[in-house]
């Protein structure tokens, strides 16, 4: 096992670099850049003072250079101008948007998108686990008749249109405003027990305006696939031999059925990310997906292009995980790649 953590870690390399290497090339290909559209903008209305600043910015984050020698540079394989750090370095750029270093923009929100993405996870899971178990072994209950008609109303309602409703029927109801990770009061503050505290009380509405489409897609993954386990000649085998129908659920099909969810665990964290940039916007919530939607519109290549490195680093750490969990939860995988006969 901790050769195999080891050989995943060391493969970990080359992939985030040929990431690493798409990420810049995409981000790279509009035309121009955060300063050249700001150059033109003051040429266009006929200011001219702060040009010399932006051409010395250009110079000085190496905006100039050619396309490889950028994204080196960027790595931190390159010497820059002035010594320029790369992100091997712990150097993650500067954000033109902002006129401050990636670090202090994306630094307060990143363990907020890290709680917001492992809670809304735990809420799928716990949430679509037992309904899709009920569903399965009441095949054409009304129970299953109700779960599934609130299974398809899940994945056609948006999740900003979830948003919106629930922030109304709050401050309707309860006179609550639910916008934000926190309290007002507790922004820009030291964390502390109180602040914990707010930032879980306001992580129920976005945890289950996010995680709902995913909850109902589960629901129906889990339920066909447990529907498929439990027609199998083993499950027969297995009542025949007089196993009890919560030992034989639990023992054998549930097991088989949850692969692919346990698999889908690296390609969760992405979805909840790109899926969370319209729902952070309505919410008001201080996550990463807003600060990327715009540093991608005035094209700050270095705050969009972390952004997308980290989300790509969570991904990895992610499959990690899950083909970690595979292996111990079936037994018919080999971590080595070898099928035993």
């Amino acid at each position: 096992m901790l050769s195999y953590i080891i050989r995943r870690i060391l493969l970990m390399i080359p992939t985030m670099l040929a990431i690493s290497f798409l990420i810049f090339f995409i981000i790279e290909l509009p035309a121009g850049d955060y300063i050249t559209n700001q150059i033109a903008a003051l040429r266009a209305s006929g200011e001219t003072a702060s040009i010399a600043k932006l051409e010395f910015l250009r110079a000085e984050f190496a905006l100039d250079r050619p396309f490889f020698e950028r994204y080196l540079i960027w790595l931190g394989c390159w010497p820059g101008p002035n010594g320029f750090d790369g992100l091997i370095q712990g150097n993650w750029g500067w954000s033109f948007e902002f006129d401050r270093p990636v670090s202090e923009v994306v630094g307060p929100t990143l363990p907020l998108t890290i709680v917001l993405n492992f809670a809304t996870i735990l809420f799928v899971y716990i949430v679509s686990f037992p309904i899709g178990m009920y569903s399965a072994t009441r095949q054409y209950s009304w129970g299953d008749y109700g779960f599934t008609f609130l299974g398809y109303i899940g994945l056609a309602t948006p999740n900003f249109l979830l948003g919106l409703i629930l922030l109304y029927l709050f401050n309707r109801w309860f006179g609550l405003s639910v916008g934000g990770l926190m309290a007002p009061e507790y922004i820009d503050q030291p964390w502390s027990v109180d602040k914990a505290l707010s930032v879980l009380a306001h992580l129920i509405v976005p945890t289950i305006v996010i995680g709902t489409a995913g909850t109902a897609a589960m629901i129906r993954r889990l339920r066909a696939n447990l529907l498929d386990e439990l027609h199998k000649q083993y499950v027969t085998t297995g009542r025949a031999k007089g196993l009890t129908e919560g030992r034989l659920l639990y023992k054998y099909p549930l097991r088989m059925a949850l692969n692919p969810f346990i698999a889908d665990i690296g390609n969760l964290i992405p979805s909840l990310v790109s899926g969370s940039v319209i729902v952070s916007v309505v919410l008001n919530l201080p996550t990463v997906g807003p600060v990327l939607l715009s540093s991608l519109q005035s094209q700050d290549q270095f705050l969009a292009g972390f952004i997308l490195l980290f989300v790509a680093v969570l991904t990895l750490i992610g499959m990690l995980v899950s083909d970690l969990l595979l292996a111990v939860l079936d037994p018919r995988i080999r971590l080595g790649g070898r099928a035993t006969r």
